[in-house]
């Protein structure tokens, strides 16, 4: 269970103390997350090679379908709501969780393929 809030964290996937961001990042900034380079507890190398977190996309379009889904189940199933204000919310998630996808998606990436 220790990995689970290791990730939901963004915690280093080596030590997990040290912050993989420096700061979050605010969609309503229009600032992006600023990861780290490496652990400042264990120097612990983010990214492994040039183009690493490519695969990192892929989990992030996963987390976002996913979310959709699920918003589009709740909203138009159980709540009721018209095809067109269940489109405007399911928008409106997306782009509030856009900063926590990308950071969460990276995290993911960096712990799938992390060696002891």
């Amino acid at each position: 269970m220790g990995k689970i809030f290791s990730i939901l964290k963004c915690k280093c996937p080596n030590c997990d103390t040290g912050d993989m961001f420096n700061h979050k990042g605010n969609i309503f900034l229009f600032k992006i997350p600023e990861m780290n380079k490496r652990c400042e507890q264990c120097d612990f190398k983010f990214e492994k090679e040039t183009g690493f977190f490519f695969g990192a996309m892929f989990v992030s379009y996963a987390l976002g379908a996913a979310e959709m889904i699920a918003s589009l189940v709740l909203f138009w199933n159980i709540v009721d709501l018209s095809p067109l204000m269940v489109f405007s919310i399911i928008v409106v998630i997306a782009v509030l969780l856009s900063t926590f996808n990308f950071r969460l998606s990276r995290s993911i990436w960096t712990h799938i393929f992390y060696k002891n």
